[in-house]
């Protein structure tokens, strides 16, 4: 069975939205769905700002996190188009700090620290599906706590000057072997700037947000825009903390030097929506071709080798696999605690719990936006519960 647009049941999502609100796991919600070609649902719920009492609403610009990935992963797959690099090309070839790395290989007798030669060099295609080796944050091993000395995401430094960082921290593991969510993604957006010869934020407005006229997305947006713009909210304990006002503005009311490739974008409902249109309708959208339909459907492509079996926390998204950017939905929901979904959907997500995924089976695309830090998993699985039934698991034959 599918979902026909007559069977998304507003009510349902309404409902879903604003018990999100009444249990405490978020302030404010909203969401917005397209299917076959035309918006089916919009809805929200609560506050954008709970000391300010300002509604959650259509127009309100909230931030997205990991959901800049799926952005920059377009960006970098522009240039494949047009020729720049090869995929299994070695990342050194246009980052050459990247040419000799290390890989952290355990303790030896004496307890000290061991490091071996990469075995192979990283490529292009393991920075676009995390296989690279590269660490995300502090960590039990001393290369994850090189990782935090070298500080490569501070906001202080320009993207060229983060990826010199990182290129001397140790990897996690030999390139190709394991699956490790991390900076790789900041790799790619220092990469673009490499190829194209632009900022890596003046590239995609010219070439992704201008085109598709999303007038509201941005890493640095206007002070005018504040009024606009949500609050972030903390869980402590069992409340919700709305968190220090400096501290929430600090990625998009600060002129930064670092542009991240991995986080920092705010975005609208509508934006992000055209966004997944896009993906959705294999590149283009209102007459405009962002990329062409056999990048797109390479893009939501399982990138990953069988032999790749450590993976994470990949596993907990469900049955699926990685593609560049986006996780790839590779079997039905084999479990009623599952997030409900359809095979071939490409989705991700953000550590503020933001969602959107593309279902080409169902024509459908879906945008999920809340404040809610750290990333609450239950939050997804409510929304796809509501947009979907709770007992879908996808069409006939999947």
């Amino acid at each position: 069975m599918s979902v026909e647009t007559s069977k998304i049941d507003r009510a349902r999502i309404d409902a879903a939205l604003k018990a999100m609100i009444a249990d405490g796991r978020a302030a404010g919600t909203s969401a917005l769905i397209w299917q076959d070609g035309r918006e089916v649902y919009f809805g929200s719920a609560g506050m954008a700002d709970r000391e300010a009492r300002r509604p959650m609403r259509r127009d309100t610009i909230a931030q997205i996190y990991s959901m800049t990935k799926p952005v920059t992963g377009v960006a970098l797959m522009q240039l494949w188009e047009a020729g720049k690099f090869h995929l299994d090309d070695p990342l050194s070839k246009y980052l050459p700090e990247y040419a000799e790395m290390r890989v952290y290989a355990g303790r030896d007798a004496a307890g000290q620290p061991r490091y071996i030669a990469a075995g192979r060099p990283i490529t292009v295609r393991d920075i676009m599906r995390h296989t690279a080796g590269f660490a995300y944050g502090a960590g039990p091993t001393p290369a994850h706590d090189a990782y935090v000395a070298a500080d490569p995401l501070a906001l202080t430094i320009p993207l060229a000057e983060a990826s010199r960082r990182l290129a001397g921290v140790p990897l996690l593991f030999q390139p190709g072997t394991r699956w490790e969510y991390s900076i790789a993604v900041d790799v790619q957006a220092a990469l673009v700037e490499k190829l194209s010869g632009q900022p890596f934020a003046a590239y995609v407005h010219a070439h992704i947000f201008e085109p598709l006229k999303m007038a509201d997305t941005a890493w640095r947006q206007p002070d005018a825009k504040l009024p606009r713009f949500a609050a972030m909210n903390v869980k402590s304990g069992s409340e919700l903390v709305q968190q220090d006002a400096a501290e929430a503005q600090k990625l998009n009311f600060r002129d930064n030097a670092l542009t991240p490739g991995g986080f920092g974008l705010a975005s609208t409902l509508d934006d992000y929506q055209r966004f997944a249109r896009m993906l959705l309708n294999k590149g283009e959208l209102d007459g405009v071709r962002i990329l062409k339909p056999s990048t797109v459907k390479l893009m939501a492509t399982d990138q990953l080798d069988p032999a790749i079996t450590e993976r994470a926390w990949l596993p907990g998204k469900g049955a699926v696999g990685f593609g560049f950017d986006v996780a790839v939905r590779k079997a039905s929901p084999q479990t009623p605690e599952e997030n409900r979904g359809a095979v071939g959907e490409f989705f991700w997500d953000g550590a503020a719990s933001t969602l959107f995924w593309v279902d080409p089976a169902n024509k459908l695309t879906a945008v999920f936006f809340v404040q809610t830090m750290p990333y609450d998993g239950t939050l997804h699985r409510d929304f796809r519960a509501a947009v979907y039934g709770p007992d879908y698991r996808g069409p006939a034959g999947d």
